[in-house]
């Protein structure tokens, strides 16, 4: 297993695997969190995959959100129609009321091209105050101030592969260095890498993502595998 030292390495690690989950997912060894050398794993004094992420992404070759199994982690651009086509298939949102109130958030991302949870609560604090029967009552359900997280709406959003993370922002002190945790700015794969088509069906797009995790991974039970492809 090749270990990670710098962004070029874990940028170059996602395109030769197609995907990688940012944290230790229960597969052995797949995974940044466990491919990484420990000195950069967090340090005071060098930049680590938790810098690094922001500058893969503007790469522009792989896409970046929770998209396994609820935890953070990559594509590659080469399988992520694959993905968006499976996964937009299927239904994340427990109920028909979870589901409006996520497309009204999906909405909100669409129309603006980018948002941080900052702007998207404005937004949606503005969204209500119009008193637009559409998306107003779905809104409502988020209480004063809207106060209900948004991390579970943009978690199942990013599941569908609707939404991605564009980038990460930064506080900067009077030096200009960047400090702190980046903050998230929320977008969709079409923003970012225009229209996208698997050019099959999302049941085809399974199998062609589960007969590469099988190539990747022979010795590993499919319970491991299944929760990773959706």
């Amino acid at each position: 297993m090749d270990v990670i030292r710098s962004a070029m390495d874990m940028e170059r690690q996602v395109l030769e695997l197609g995907f990688l989950p940012f944290f230790r997912c229960g597969v052995p060894g797949f995974s940044i969190e466990e491919r990484t050398a420990r000195e950069y794993w967090f340090s005071d004094e060098d930049e680590g995959p938790w810098e690094w992420k922001g500058p893969v992404i503007r790469e522009g070759h792989c896409a970046y959100g929770k998209l396994f199994n609820k935890k953070a982690g990559y594509v590659s651009l080469e399988w992520l129609p694959d993905l968006m086509n499976y996964r937009r298939s299927l239904r994340y949102a427990k109920d028909e009321d979870t589901a409006a109130l996520d497309d009204v958030v999906l909405q909100t991302i669409i129309s603006e091209g980018s948002v941080t949870v900052k702007e998207l609560r404005r937004l949606l604090g503005f969204v209500r105050g119009r008193g637009k029967r559409s998306a107003q009552e779905p809104v409502d359900r988020m209480g004063e101030e809207g106060k209900v997280s948004l991390d579970p709406i943009l978690t199942r959003l990013m599941m569908n592969v609707h939404v991605v993370i564009a980038d990460f922002e930064y506080n900067t002190d009077r030096h200009g260095r960047p400090y702190g945790w980046g903050v998230a700015r929320y977008t969709t794969p079409e923003v970012l890498y225009g229209r996208m088509s698997a050019g099959c069906t999302p049941e085809e797009s399974y199998q062609k993502i589960y007969a590469h995790f099988r190539h990747l991974f022979p010795d590993v039970a499919e319970r491991k595998l299944f929760p990773l492809i959706g």
